[in-house]
């Protein structure tokens, strides 16, 4: 098993919320009365990670205040891949023996199955992805010795490739729900009876 404390959280919140609409970012998005960003940040906050990365582009959430560490993305053809590379070369750069990725557009993330993917991690050289018993994706846990492989993922289907390698934590699909649209948000914020179905993203569709 890895260490909680040997291990980096890198979150990431760089992305263009194309596929969601002109909101500027959907992280800034109000979901059960917190910015729809923060919620990994808050539920993982008690864990005694090593150091707390978040990387950024435009969202406006203070990431600082909850002890992470921010690293701005500024790269105008970035992608997901470039966002991992800039997380894993400050964990190596801290002797990290491991890193945890997390997504901050996956709200229902518990520390409990953070905890589960941790304890699956037998070595160093272990790739540890969630599941919901059909296919592996975020959060994932790669420990040291495959940092040079997370170092040359180039896109999005070669991280796919080297988790779908990996072993696979299963959790309930509802905690792995992200969101990539306004319909997502709209049916996770019914699913969880969320007390605000008139929110930013609604008000304007009404201007409209």
């Amino acid at each position: 098993m890895i260490a909680v404390e040997d291990t980096v959280l890198i979150l990431l919140a760089a992305g263009r919320s194309e596929r969601f609409g002109d909101v500027g970012s959907k992280l800034d998005q109000p979901f059960l009365s917190r910015p729809l960003g923060l919620h990994v940040a808050v539920a993982l906050e008690d864990m005694p990670f090593k150091r707390r990365i978040a990387v950024v582009d435009g969202c406006r959430l203070d990431y600082a205040q909850h002890g992470f560490t921010v690293l701005h993305n500024e790269d105008p053809d970035r992608d997901m891949a470039s966002s991992v590379r800039m997380g894993v070369e400050c964990a190596r750069a801290l002797d990290a023996h491991a890193v945890l990725i997390a997504l901050a557009d996956m709200p229902r993330v518990t520390a409990s199955h953070i905890y589960r993917l941790m304890d699956a991690a037998d070595s160093e050289d272990a790739v540890v992805a969630s599941s919901d018993g059909v296919s592996p994706r975020p959060p994932a846990l790669f420990g040291r010795a495959r940092f040079d492989d997370v170092l040359a993922i180039s896109g999005d289907q070669g991280a796919r490739d080297l988790i779908q390698a990996g072993r696979h934590v299963v959790t309930n699909a509802a905690e792995l729900i992200d969101v990539d649209t306004r319909e997502d948000l709209k049916e996770l914020q019914r699913l969880v009876h969320a007390p605000e179905p008139l929110n930013r993203m609604d008000s304007h569709a009404i201007r409209k």
